[in-house]
């Protein structure tokens, strides 16, 4: 493991991130409530970092030109939500622009076996580089290892492992998801007026998103709003048909409701559902935020129907291809690269509905 002195580290992670930008061009996700980006701000933008770093020589294995490499991505899910397609086309188009010899492709159908055996069938079909978007925090230990014992590097995306950096795997890329949770508590507040009774739409048990969108919202919540209370929290599995079957459910329960947190906007557009079938207005009625930034989403806030939406930019593409890049040539690259994501309301979602995924 790369220790290095903070110059050494910043170092390292500049070169991926210079390498990332240069790669989207000048695009930029955009920052800030009421930030009004242009319509075509798409790419990730990796925030800088004096972190530890992690090189080919600390991971050992084999250099490898992108232009001679085979490399296998193993998709967690099936790609019937917005974020698993964009990211999976996402992974798909950057592999062509920067001239892979080979992708593999694989989904796990949110089967966490099956993406063990996945990840080992893309190393028996000789990939040489894995890019893993995670099932789970826990469980890809035998996935890992496989990878390990021959020293193909894993760049890990958008779902944090409960491993080691630099050991079980390179590096992992993705969103400040503690962040996230505060930023939808932000947008909640000012848009309540810090007053109101709060249901949360959990995501899916054992995972670290779930884990820290909970625990960054309700925490701000708690140091933010006393005027506020949560009075439900229940898993909808990030999903859009449960999410509805559950808010049904809390709203028959608990008619006190009268804004939503959903921690992401399949379960938050399944929750609209589910207030225009009690009768009520979304919106209006019952306020909605979530997180995500999915087209389909940001085009009810901008119907007035849904109040506000915190991006989880998941084009990871550009970013993992110039982290691998970087990391094949021999430099430092960032064990954690977090990227920056922007956030949609009232005030800027008319403008920039056409960057939503």
């Amino acid at each position: 493991m790369s220790k290095g002195t903070p110059r050494t580290l910043f170092a390292g992670f500049a070169l991926v991130a210079a390498v990332g930008l240069a790669l989207a061009g000048c695009t930029n996700t955009g920052t800030g409530s009421g930030t009004s980006g242009a319509a075509t701000d798409t790419a990730q933008t990796a925030k800088a970092s004096d972190g530890p770093t992690c090189a080919l020589a600390d991971y050992k294995g084999d250099k490898i030109a992108l232009k001679d490499a085979i490399v296998g991505f193993s998709q967690s899910e099936k790609e019937d939500n917005p974020f698993r397609i964009a990211e999976t086309q996402s992974i798909k188009d950057e592999a062509a622009k920067v001239g892979v010899k080979k992708l593999i492709t694989t989904n796990a159908q949110s089967t966490l076996s099956k993406q063990i055996s996945d990840i080992q069938d893309l190393i028996a079909q000789g990939a040489q580089i894995l890019i893993v978007a995670p099932l789970n925090s826990d469980g890809l230990g035998p996935a890992l290892k496989a990878a390990r014992d021959k020293n193909i590097p894993v760049i890990t995306i958008d779902r944090k492992l409960n491993s080691t950096a630099c050991s079980d795997y390179v590096s992992f890329l993705g969103s400040d998801f503690v962040s996230q949770g505060k930023r939808a508590a932000d947008q909640l507040i000012k848009g309540t007026g810090g007053k109101g009774n709060i249901a949360v739409l959990l995501g899916s048990s054992g995972n670290g998103v779930t884990t820290d969108r909970t625990s960054g919202f309700v925490d701000q919540i708690k140091a933010k709003a006393p005027g506020m209370t949560i009075v439900a929290q229940q898993t909808g599995d990030f999903n859009r048909a449960t999410g509805q079957t559950v808010t049904e459910q809390l709203l028959q329960a608990h008619p006190e409701i009268t804004v939503i947190y959903a921690e992401n906007d399949e379960m938050g557009l399944g929750a609209q559902a589910a207030i225009i079938a009690a009768g009520k207005a979304p919106g209006k009625d019952i306020q909605i935020y979530s997180i995500d930034g999915t087209k389909n989403a940001v085009s009810q806030i901008v119907t007035g129907a849904y109040n506000g939406v915190i991006e989880s930019n998941p084009r990871f593409g550009p970013l993992a291809f110039a982290t691998i890049k970087a990391f094949e040539a021999g430099d430092p690259v960032g064990q954690k690269i977090v990227i920056e994501d922007s956030e949609y309301d009232p005030s800027n979602a008319a403008d920039r509905v056409n960057s939503a995924y």
